[in-house]
């Protein structure tokens, strides 16, 4: 993992600008012996901002830019001339970025759309010239507002795939195999546990050149929520997904034990996941006839959608493209 160049979780030390100074200066001109105070506003300092870019898939430009400081405001100066605004740093990040504070971890906000901004520490004001605190028994103040200090803080930037359809499953399970067959994803396949050490995306054509995104997430063994196998790193995924699909191979001892065991540690992580819609896909189907897949059809979890499947055939994967699509028009 060290070298890939999936990113999705990063933490950043961020600094606001501080804001510039009024000026107290006085009008002085060869016929004026009295001239008013004329002292200019400061420039306000940079602020630290998100910006939402569907352009970015992970967050590994910020992987050696992890340090981000915006410019101070100018000074404010006499006949009222007011200090140049610092710039903005505006940081692009993908869509489904959130971002909490580090030290208390609690969230500041997320990103999920093209061009949406969240402000992570705003620039200090600049102060006030010496010209707004003239009054009729103060003729000559002799005072400016000095700008305002910018902020800091540290926060930690985490990716969360935006998908539609979710694959859930064990390490093998065909989920990578699948997203090959239905969309134009050339995702890594293999015959031994975590293949995938990253998610995959796939725009997946449904019939009448209707489309939805499906992910490939790593495989979840039994204790992911506690972090085992690549535990937590991935689960933060599935959060995400309109539809979750189960998929359990044909050849396992018990479907329905797997699928309680994949929905427990999904509970168990966020029991929220228990709101969105389930469906399940009996793999690796090639080999069975219809009589061994009547049997089976008892066996199987009850209350959710079944479907057995091969990608490698090709068995019922219109069939299933259809299912998951009416599953997220509901």
């Amino acid at each position: 993992m060290a070298g890939s160049n999936f990113v999705d979780y990063v933490k950043i030390f961020a600094r606001s600008g501080h804001g510039g100074a009024g000026s107290a200066h006085f009008r002085r001109e060869k016929f004026v012996a009295f001239g008013g105070p004329d002292g200019g506003d400061g420039g306000r300092g940079g602020s630290i901002v998100l910006q939402g870019d569907r352009q970015y898939w992970t967050l590994i430009h910020l992987k050696y830019q992890r340090h981000q400081f915006a410019g101070d405001g100018e000074n404010g100066s006499g006949a009222r001339s007011s200090g140049k605004d610092a710039k903005d740093i505006v940081i692009p990040v993908p869509l489904g970025t959130v971002a909490r504070n580090a030290e208390t971890g609690e969230i500041v906000g997320e990103v999920t759309a093209e061009g949406e901004r969240l402000v992570l520490l705003k620039g200090g004001r600049g102060g006030l010239g010496n010209w707004h605190f003239k009054s009729a028994t103060n003729q000559t103040p002799r005072y400016a507002q000095p700008g305002e200090e910018g902020a800091e803080g540290a926060f930690i930037l985490e990716l969360k795939v935006l998908a539609d359809v979710g694959l859930v499953g064990f390490p093998n399970a065909g989920k990578s195999t699948l997203l090959s067959v239905v969309s134009a994803a050339k995702p890594k396949i293999a015959d031994y546990a975590f293949t995938t050490l990253e998610p995959n995306l796939g725009i997946v054509e449904v019939r009448d050149h209707k489309s939805f995104v499906m992910a490939d997430i790593p495989g979840i063994i039994e204790g992911a929520h506690e972090g085992r196998g690549l535990g937590t790193r991935f689960l933060r995924h599935i959060e995400r997904n309109s539809v979750l699909l189960f998929m359990i191979p044909a050849d396992s001892d018990d479907i329905r034990r797997d699928y309680d065991i994949l929905l427990g540690e999904l509970t168990q992580y966020n029991p929220e996941l228990l709101d969105k819609q389930r469906l399940l896909a009996v793999t690796k189907c090639d080999m069975l006839d219809e009589e061994l897949m009547d049997q089976m059809r008892g066996h199987l979890p009850e209350g959710i959608p079944a479907l057995f499947i091969s990608s490698v055939s090709g068995l019922n994967i219109p069939q299933l493209k259809d299912m998951l699509w009416e599953a997220l028009q509901r």
